[in-house]
């Protein structure tokens, strides 16, 4: 509740610059997941030339704020692609066929898409499953860059202990590598909760991955959903806009996989929008109807006067 300060980093040399680069060394190799640190921001003091030539007074931070407080970048295409090694790495294959994970498939090669959440909003990354490897390609990325290649290392004998579980927390770090033609890029992970930690040789980085297997039927379990629960052709609209349902009134009825798929209200309200007609088809995830929820009423409080 008093001093922020939770650890000290110290280290020295012979002169000033030596022990200024030891330091940048040491930090670059310091990884804490759960408190907020100012290690990056100490990363880019090591590095900065003022600080370096020892041109020190009170008003070097402000001074220098735009390289030592630069506001926060989404993550890079490497970057993205590094997340996606290390949800790849964390799948690790487990001693019965149906928990191997190498995504080999018969005919057209398996596609997944996986999607992270940074300041830069939704980012979206494609996994393509080939013979030794996979390719990892940023949804955003130019089609002509080269993809990049991930590189699975071999699991360690504790590897059992490293699957990212999203209710625990204080997960193992994951080394992971990937090749972009002839450069390497490496980083560490470690998943603590749905947030995945990225250690790079530049900085630490933050992003949420969401599990959809791990949440899997919470919508069915809620009472009912919005969305698509995969792709097929809305048969069948049971209400209207401006309609009142209760959660768990059925809305519309899909037809896919030869089955007919009651889609049901998750909650009380008031039907707004309608976004498909009958005979429509729909995309899996892909919004079916809109639902205004009442208010929630406000009992006044004991001592208001009666009317």
């Amino acid at each position: 509740h008093y001093d922020p300060m939770i650890a000290k980093l110290i280290t020295w040399g012979e002169d000033r610059d030596t022990a200024r680069r030891t330091m940048a060394q040491a930090l670059a190799g310091l990884q804490v997941v759960g408190p907020s640190t100012n290690v990056d921001f100490l990363r880019r003091l090591m590095a900065n030339p003022a600080f370096a030539s020892a041109d020190l007074d009170t008003g070097l931070i402000e001074r220098e704020r735009a390289a030592l407080l630069p506001p926060p970048q989404p993550a890079s295409d490497a970057e993205l692609a590094l997340a996606a090694a290390a949800v790849l790495a964390n799948e690790l294959d487990g001693p019965d066929p149906w928990s191997v994970h190498g995504g080999w498939r018969l005919g057209a090669p398996l596609q997944r898409r996986l999607v992270f959440t940074d300041g830069g909003g939704q980012r979206e990354v494609i996994l393509t499953y080939g013979k030794g490897g996979c390719t990892i390609l940023p949804a955003a990325a130019d089609g002509a860059d080269s993809p990049m290649v991930f590189l699975p290392r071999p699991a360690s004998p504790q590897a059992g202990d490293r699957r990212f579980n999203p209710q625990a927390s204080a997960q193992c770090a994951l080394q992971v590598g990937l090749q972009v033609g002839s450069e390497r890029h490496e980083a560490s992970a470690v998943f603590d909760h749905e947030t995945l930690h990225l250690f790079t040789a530049t900085r630490h980085l933050r992003l949420e991955y969401v599990d959809k297997l791990a949440h899997a039927g919470e919508a069915a379990q809620e009472g009912g959903r919005l969305t698509a629960p995969m792709p097929g052709k809305v048969i069948a609209l049971l209400v209207r806009a401006g309609s009142t349902v209760s959660k768990g009134d059925p809305l519309l009825v899909m037809e896919a996989m030869k089955m007919e798929h009651t889609i049901t209200a998750p909650t009380d309200g008031t039907v707004a929008r309608l976004h498909y007609a009958v005979g429509d088809q729909v995309a899996e995830g892909e919004a079916l109807v809109a639902i205004d929820q009442p208010p929630y009423a406000i009992d006044p409080p004991l001592d208001a006067p009666s009317d």
